[in-house]
């Protein structure tokens, strides 16, 4: 399926491809719009509609994947919210396994999501995986304070390059957004894959426009080392040893 001898780097995306993207799609069709309806008396179904129609306005922007604005908009603790059921946050079949030999073959991970940095923060602490990642990367981050941008808005992957270099052509991107894969591609990024279910709960996707995944062992047969050096903590450009660093243990909270 991939010619990993063309890949250095791979960016992947967060909810519905690393992790299962039940826990937010529970968050914000269930949980919230029940609290909303005990808060303002109404029926849960009126809140659903209620809400679906203030989420359409900003989806697609980053105010949509804002728990400042969210949290402001709806006066609710939205950060407090997610803190009460982040034991609904669960890892997707095979990602730390992939993850792992990702690591081990000596290419760069770089986790690219549009969930504001609270949510980020609280899905590493609760899953551990951060430190499977070169770098954790919120796009509430990403270019300058008036940029603004989503990961499915033009320019987006334009500014991510500035911040954190890599080769379009030599990257793959793991998505389940439909609108954030056909940008990655119009901004020069060769290699995509799309998830078939995000949602372990609901039905798989069907999309014709991108290879989809049903899991990650789909891609990892074939992994090899990018650099027999590098895969074992070696830098090919002084042939010395690069000392490592302890292993990280899995927050406790």
């Amino acid at each position: 399926m991939l010619e990993w001898n063309s890949i250095d780097t791979v960016l992947f995306d967060m909810d519905g491809t690393v992790l299962d993207l039940h826990f937010d799609n529970y968050f914000w069709e269930d949980l919230v719009p029940a609290r909303y309806a005990e808060r303002h008396g109404l029926e849960k179904a009126e809140a659903q509609a209620l809400l679906r129609k203030r989420y359409e306005k900003v989806k697609g922007t980053l105010d949509w994947y804002c728990l400042d604005f969210w949290s402001e908009s709806l006066t609710m603790d939205i950060p407090g919210m997610k803190e009460e059921v982040r034991h609904k946050i669960a890892l997707r079949p095979f990602a730390l396994e992939f993850l792992q030999q990702l690591r081990n073959s000596g290419r760069t991970a770089l986790l690219v999501t549009n969930a504001h940095p609270d949510s980020l923060n609280l899905k590493m602490r609760h899953t551990g995986i951060a430190k499977h990642f070169d770098q954790t990367i919120s796009s509430h981050t990403v270019g300058s304070r008036n940029l603004r941008l989503a990961k499915e808005n033009p320019g987006f992957w334009h500014a991510l390059r500035q911040q954190h270099p890599f080769d379009p052509q030599r990257t793959l991107l793991i998505d389940d957004s439909l609108p954030v894969l056909r940008c990655a591609a119009a901004e020069g990024i060769r290699h995509l894959l799309a998830i078939r279910q995000p949602d372990s709960q609901r039905a798989p996707l069907q999309l014709e426009e991108f290879v989809q995944l049903d899991d990650f062992t789909q891609i990892m047969p074939g992994l090899q080392p990018s650099h027999p050096l590098r895969a074992v903590g070696v830098n090919p450009a002084r042939d010395e040893a690069i000392p490592k660093a302890p292993p990280q243990q899995r927050d406790s909270q």
